[in-house]
């Protein structure tokens, strides 16, 4: 029995070998190359901070909100009410289009969504996680950028 405990165990542990989650410095690196470092005034500290609370860094994360009618797409969970596919599709693309690891599709609509009157303050896991932190330079911490 103390064997079958801690095999299941250890399943829980072991990440899927299709698991997208990417590296701290990888994320970093491509945001920059998107041109999110410092775009409308955030640092790229913030956008990695951003991306570690919505999503652990999974680009093909994907949250189904029942509560508020609405499901979270890619590294960023942008909802699909008003982002992409149904509702208004503001980004005018595909929610799939946002579960790509190459995040081109996430950044061009992360652009759209941050110059909205809110900012990155459309995500509430930014403004609770990483808006008023004084170490949010340890998001870049050892990544070559």
């Amino acid at each position: 029995m103390k064997a079958s405990v801690i095999l299941s165990l250890i399943g829980y542990l072991v990440a899927p070998s299709g698991a997208a989650i990417m590296g701290r410095c990888v994320v970093a690196k491509k945001l920059k190359a998107g041109g999110l470092d410092y775009f409308e005034g955030y640092s790229l500290a913030n956008w990695v901070c951003l991306a570690y609370f919505e999503s652990k860094f999974n680009p093909t994360a994907v949250y189904e909100n029942s509560q508020r009618d609405y499901t979270g797409y890619g590294l960023f969970q942008i909802p699909n009410r008003d982002w992409c596919d149904r509702g208004k599709n503001r980004c005018h693309m595909s929610c799939s289009a946002l579960l790509n690891p190459d995040l081109k599709k996430t950044i061009e609509c992360v652009k759209k969504i941050v110059k909205e009157k809110d900012g990155m303050g459309a995500w509430p896991s930014w403004s609770l996680n990483c808006q008023h932190s004084n170490t949010l330079m340890r998001w870049l911490d050892g990544c070559r950028l």
